[in-house]
């Protein structure tokens, strides 16, 4: 069968259909209604794969075409990939140096426990907009948030929530990042206006979100975190790695070099992966452990039970059992099969139709921003892919923009605000899986508490439904 054929809306949007069913059924229905538990979700997109595999064979369609597709799209995933392999080795590296560890115990010297979640969010703000990048941010400071909560006993799922809210808020409003850039390049906005633009909604949502977090705080929900566990086991922590590690300045240094490969805009993983390596080296100058400990944090992740020369208590320091390359296994294996599942739908191009049979009824100027949106989340969330995203929203709506009378800095805003924003909510996409796997905290636990994203999307769709903020001009005849 030709793959170009014209293909209808009502054909083309069943593998889409069937696999929402299974989302819906295995993450929310049978542990909320059955009370099962939810299911995996790597069976359920196995499951999206082979019906949507089956369905276009039964169509016509030859297994070598839906074969090519699948192996073109997951060859797409390798980036991606590559990153979560990257991540995996930082955190580990981080670990057995002892710059996780050192941020660690003076992070509960320093922090109020009271103010954790404020605290996680502001800190987290701060490092992404430095470096431009959510994921690296989560994956540092925030498994040092994480390891800080996690010692005072406080809600681990507020605390992750903090870390990703703050993580994708610098994230987006960083020049630096990737997301940003592309989001501008895609509307062909420059991208100072397209930051200005995003301060609109994005600005009073980090406000509103601050607010939040200091009002759960349990300072003034009267649930004092210095007594929700017994102080002789924070005092054990911070006795154990004390014990174990050697605090020196030059510690820093692999988080410097993070930074530094950001501002510089230099390839994510080999930053990443140049400070794992520099890492490496401070663990051999610094640290008692073996070569052979030290190459197993890369591999398989740190354990306490490396210092068996130091007499600890390993159940405190459990926090510290983190990374290495199979650390994010879990994260890797649904990417594999998520791409996999998007390749099969491309041979019908059912994303594009179902895009197309949405935009086809729009009039007006606040129904383009309403249509952007929704079509932005609906891509985001079925592509799994922001990249991808910012360019078929861009490209789709660019000259709908320009005709109704809207800015482009408006679109751009709505393909972050539907997109990056969103994405980090869903756990079977990049983000939802990588911050899941590197935090401890899956995305459905950390979602209602991610207030950042979701005040973000309603503010976003209350502008386009009122029109403010939208800089609407006289639409082109």
């Amino acid at each position: 069968m030709n793959q170009n054929q014209d293909v209808s809306l009502s054909k083309a949007i069943w593998p889409l259909l069937f696999f929402l069913f299974l989302l819906i059924y295995g993450l929310f229905i049978h542990p909320v209604i059955f009370k099962g538990g939810m299911l995996p979700l790597e069976v359920l997109i196995l499951m999206a794969l082979t019906f949507s595999s089956m369905y276009l064979m039964y169509h016509g369609y030859t297994w070598d075409t839906i074969q090519d597709n699948i192996t073109k799209k997951v060859g797409e995933s390798v980036p991606v990939l590559m990153i979560l392999f990257s991540i995996g080795v930082l955190i580990g590296s981080w670990i057995v140096s002892g710059t996780i560890p050192m941020l660690i115990y003076y992070g509960i010297s320093i922090i109020d426990p009271n103010w954790i979640y404020i605290f996680s969010f502001l800190i987290c703000i701060i490092f992404s907009l430095l470096t431009g990048t959510s994921w690296g941010s989560a994956g540092t400071i925030g498994i040092v948030m994480i390891g800080v909560s996690e010692v005072y006993g406080a809600n681990m799922a507020i605390t992750a929530a903090a870390v990703v809210g703050g993580s994708f808020f610098g994230d987006k409003m960083s020049p630096l990042s990737d997301t940003t850039n592309i989001a501008s390049l895609a509307t062909e906005t420059p991208l100072f206006d397209h930051i200005r633009s995003m301060m609109y909604t994005t600005g009073p949502s980090a406000i509103i979100t601050a607010i939040i977090y200091i009002i759960l705080s349990p300072a003034l929900m009267g649930e004092s975190n210095s007594t929700s566990i017994e102080l002789s086991q924070i005092s054990k922590t911070m006795e154990g790695i004390d014990e174990i590690f050697e605090f020196n300045i030059l510690l820093f240094l692999p988080m410097v070099v993070v930074i530094w490969g950001s501002i510089k805009k230099k390839p994510i993983v080999m930053t990443l992966l140049s400070s794992a390596w520099l890492a490496m080296i401070l663990a051999l100058v610094f640290q008692d452990f073996s070569f052979s400990d030290i190459f197993q944090s890369f591999n398989k992740g740190f354990s306490i039970e490396m210092a068996t020369n130091k007499n600890v208590d390993a159940e405190v320091l459990n926090i510290l059992n983190r990374g290495g390359l199979y650390n994010l296994i879990e994260g890797i294996t649904v990417s594999i099969l998520i791409f996999a599942f998007i390749g099969t739908l491309q041979v019908m191009n059912s994303i594009d139709i179902v895009i197309k049979s949405m935009m086809s009824n729009i009039k007006t100027q606040k129904q383009t921003v309403l249509a952007a949106l929704t079509t932005t989340a609906f891509t985001n969330l079925t592509t799994s892919n922001q990249y991808a995203t910012s360019f078929v929203i861009g490209e789709a709506f660019k000259k709908k923009f320009d005709k109704m009378g809207i800015p482009r800095k408006v679109l751009s805003r709505t393909i972050e605000d539907a997109g990056t924003m969103l994405e980090n909510l869903a756990p079977w996409t990049p983000s939802g899986i990588f911050m899941a796997a590197t935090l401890g905290v899956t995305s459905l636990e950390y979602a209602p508490y991610q207030f950042m994203s979701i005040i973000n999307i309603i503010i976003a769709y209350i502008f386009a439904a009122t029109g403010y903020a939208c800089f609407f001009k006289k639409p082109n005849n």
